[in-house]
This record gives C-alpha cells, structure tokens and sequence, in this order.
C-alpha cells in the first residue's frame, strides 16, 4: 500500500456493501428465474424452481438485515441532498456524460450515489415487505397478494437497472472508485476530484486518516 492514501471507508462500511451487493444480485437472478418462463433455467441449475424459490426467500432475509446497517449507517449522509451544490452537479451530470472542465464540489456522496441508494432503500424495504407477504399468501386477502406481486416486480424494474449502472461507475466508469469499497483506501487526487467538499470538511476537522501516519495517530493538515 502507497504513502498518502487516505482512507474513505471502514471495515464495518465495506462488510455491509458487500453484503447488500452480493445479496441483491442474488435475488435479481433467481427472481428473473421464478418471474420469467425463458429463464427458467436458473431454477434448474439449482434443482428445480422449488430449491430456486427457497434460494432467494432466504437470501432476502440475508439482504433485510443488510438493507437495515446500510439505512442506518448512511442514512444522515447519503439519504439527503445538499442544495445548491447537489443541484449544480446534476446539472452537469457529474461530467460522467460529457465533458466537464470543473465538476461541482460535492460531500461524501455525489447526488448519483444519493439517487442510487434512496431507490435502494426505498425501494429495497417495499421488495422486503411485499416478499414477506408473497412468502405467506395464506395469511393474507388474496387481492392484497396479488397487489404485493405487481409491487415487488415494481421494485425490481427500479432497483434492477440502477445495480448495474451502480456496477459500471463504480468501477470502469470512474477509475479509482473501486479500491474504496475493496481496501478502504483512495488517492487524494481521486478523492479531490470526486468529492473535493468532504475532503476539505475533514482536512479542516483533522479527522482524514492518511496511510503511513495513521500509526502515529495524526491525521493530515495539509
């Protein structure tokens, strides 16, 4: 590891993304599965569409408690928008479209990832709710069952495209942006053009963990 990477992320942040990520392509996958008769397929790598349905009801009590550490944790930081500066960078769609020269200063999350995670857990809890419901049909009037069907498969139509667009800019899309969520660390030139605000905000407060003084527990006043 590098002088000078500083750190965005903790351990706790990392387990929770990942957990969240790896469970919400799993219930994508065998959802399509059990939704659709040309992907069927899925539930016969799995043993039949039985084993599928078991699968993914399970997996989507694994993405519950994901989906409720991820609300909490980045609720008050990620689940509003700061105005105007979150506006100005809409605007410009972050330069990720078109060119940019100067790409509005933004927080500790840019208004795209603000977008991603309200429609992640919004309608996240409408998938964990509406999946619970399906799960017990007995339980339930059979037209508020069939209501829960429309809305869960609502949910996926939202959350579905958002993942992968989600997937690409966290990776290829913005180079830099993946070690954030694999070692913790970044760059401070990554960190200065993606979120110049937050840098700023922590230089100021002297709270920006920087590798190879963190041992000595300073933080970086440059």
């Amino acid at each position: 590891m590098k002088k000078g990477l500083i750190k965005a992320t903790d351990a706790f942040e990392r387990i929770v993304h990942w957990n969240l990520a790896i469970s919400c392509l799993i219930l994508c996958i065998t959802g399509l599965g059990m939704m659709f008769h040309s992907f069927n397929f899925i539930g016969t790598l799995m043993g039949g569409l039985k084993s599928l349905k078991y699968v993914h009801n399970f997996t989507g009590l694994w993405f519950l408690v994901s989906l409720y550490f991820a609300i909490r944790m980045w609720w008050k930081e990620a689940g509003v928008f700061s105005m105007p500066e979150d506006l100005e960078w809409i605007k410009v769609a972050g330069g990720y479209l078109w060119h940019v020269d100067k790409v509005p200063e933004v927080g500790k999350y840019n208004p795209g990832q603000k977008m991603f995670f309200l429609a992640v857990a919004i309608f996240g809890s409408l998938m964990v709710v509406t999946g619970l419901i399906m799960w017990f049909p007995l339980l339930f009037p059979p037209g508020l069952v069939r209501l829960m069907y429309m809305l869960h498969a609502l949910g996926f139509a939202v959350i579905f495209p958002f993942f992968f667009v989600h997937l690409y800019l966290g990776t290829i899309g913005s180079p830099g942006s993946l070690s954030a969520m694999t070692t913790g660390w970044v760059t401070r030139a990554w960190l200065k053009k993606q979120h110049g605000k937050w840098l700023k905000e922590m230089e100021e407060k002297g709270e920006l963990v920087v590798f190879g003084e963190e041992e000595k527990g300073s933080t970086s006043h440059h």
